[in-house]
């Protein structure tokens, strides 16, 4: 079995705290909005038995990580400066892969754009940013926030299912995990002001941004009826502009692969071992 994860402590304002476990080539974990760092591979272990140092954290606002502080907030430079923080405590001058859900996805693009040295390649995993921002997104991560903010949890789960298109027969594991999830944060509060104002912001420009990002890339889609709010055909573009990009998922009617720790750790495994780093 691999050895108990080890925690650490990465910037300063905020400190986001994450943990690394395993040795061997690293992989940094980077989770989507409202989640924290146990929901990439949701809990497995499958990479540390495969050779690799996983680092996972929780974004600023999230989980144990402090909020943002007076005068920053949640918008993908800022997320992209704490990765790089977070780097540089637990990574060092080891090559490295970043797997990304969502949020984490667009963060690690957002950090990828800097052509930060020692990247290896990128897991992007339900991306649903596609290069521009509707008001009909921002309105649903606005209620979402305004169900928190007046309702504390069950108003955000209330709301969660209200404005739900995920298909009934998944929708009860939506709200289970979802509600394991948001119990895992210290500051609901932090979560609140990261929903208003992360769709806001912008990872990167356009689509074709992605085309200057020459290396190699595994695209993780999803099918719409189980998870809407990732949708197959903004993963389908990301494995178009990606130059080196390749494309999994799940079969038709499965849960998604994204939700599957151990099916999806292998993935990523396989992905490195094809890197050599």
């Amino acid at each position: 079995m691999p050895d108990a994860p080890r925690p650490f402590e990465a910037g300063a304002a905020p400190t986001v705290r994450g943990e690394l476990a395993g040795e061997g080539p690293a992989v940094v974990l980077l989770h989507g909005l409202t989640a924290t760092r146990r929901y990439v591979l949701h809990g497995s272990r499958g990479l540390e038995r495969a050779g690799h140092m996983v680092i996972a954290y929780d974004a600023r606002g999230h989980g144990e990580s402090d909020p943002a502080p007076a005068g920053q907030g949640y918008g993908y430079p800022e997320m992209a400066d704490d990765l790089g923080a977070v780097l540089a405590e637990a990574v060092g001058e080891r090559r490295f892969v970043l797997a990304g859900h969502s949020m984490g996805a667009h963060t690690a693009i957002a950090y990828a754009l800097r052509r930060p040295p020692g990247l290896a390649g990128l897991v992007i995993a339900g991306p649903a940013y596609d290069g521009e921002t509707t008001e009909g997104g921002l309105a649903y991560w606005d209620g979402l926030a305004q169900g928190l903010e007046q309702g504390g949890l069950e108003g955000f789960l209330a709301r969660l299912d209200e404005q739900s298109e995920t298909g009934e027969e998944w929708r009860e594991t939506v709200l289970r995990f979802t509600r394991e999830r948001m119990e895992r944060h210290r500051d609901l509060d932090a979560v609140a002001a990261a929903l208003r104002q992360a769709p806001r912001s912008r990872p990167f420009g356009s689509l074709r941004d992605l085309e200057s990002l020459e290396l190699p890339a595994l695209v993780v889609a999803s099918h719409d009826e189980a998870d809407p709010g990732h949708p197959r055909a903004v993963a389908e573009a990301y494995a178009e502009h990606l130059p080196e990009a390749r494309l999994v998922g799940e079969g038709e009617g499965e849960s998604p692969l994204a939700w599957q720790g151990g099916r999806l750790s292998r993935e990523v495994a396989a992905f490195c071992a094809e890197l050599a780093f």
